[in-house]
């Protein structure tokens, strides 16, 4: 009998297996493009995909050279924003407080995409809307069907939805892998990780 370990394991090499690389290869160049012009990166995400966002804006920053931030990184104006006008608007309302451009792009990180007909993550539609208006790239690594996310990104990495109990997890926990991947992705890695540029030292004496 397996256990509930090696089952999820499992299920985590299925699903990582059926993930379109093309589409990783998408959002790559696609961000690749955004830097080389100049644009900035807004990384939105609710929940533990907020927790990705502000994990992925260092990373972007540090590995990559991209000028990145994320809404849910500075608590403050976040719940001044839901406080005073609901959180339905917070996102939309500081891409437009940042003066969204052209030049920038937006990667979204959820489970869903956004649902504004079910009335989930409707701060995700609302903002990639504002992003779509004012042309800027959207990119995003999204479960289940993608949601808005899917509908109106440029490029969007779906973690397929191989196993309906277990969604969440799954999608939050690849989600991590896919970003990692595209920071460490020769289109945008412009400096070394910490613990690989010591061992090449080491490895060279």
């Amino acid at each position: 009998m397996t256990s509930f370990a090696d089952g999820f394991v499992a299920e985590t090499t299925e699903i990582l297996a059926a993930v379109d690389t093309g589409e990783v290869e998408r959002v790559a160049s696609g961000l690749a493009r955004a830097r080389e012009r100049g644009g900035r990166l807004f990384i939105l995400g609710v929940g533990g995909s907020a927790g990705h966002a502000g994990h992925a804006v260092n990373d972007f920053r540090k590995l990559c050279a991209f000028e990145a931030y994320a809404p849910t990184d500075n608590v403050s104006e976040l719940t001044a924003r839901a406080n005073d006008e609901g959180f339905d608007t917070v996102f939309v309302e500081w891409l437009r407080g940042s003066r969204i451009d052209p030049a920038d792009a937006v990667l979204v990180f959820s489970v869903g995409g956004g649902d504004a007909e079910r009335g989930v993550s409707t701060n995700l539609v609302r903002a990639l809307d504002l992003a779509v208006e004012a042309g800027a790239n959207v990119f995003g690594v999204v479960g289940r069907d993608g949601g808005h996310t899917k509908r109106v990104a440029d490029a969007c990495v779906l973690i397929p939805p191989l196993h309906a109990e277990r969604i969440t997890p799954h999608t939050e926990g690849l989600c991590a892998v896919v970003w990692h991947l595209l920071v460490s992705h020769p289109a945008l890695q412009a400096a070394p990780t910490k613990w690989e540029s010591i061992s090449g030292r080491r490895e060279s004496r």
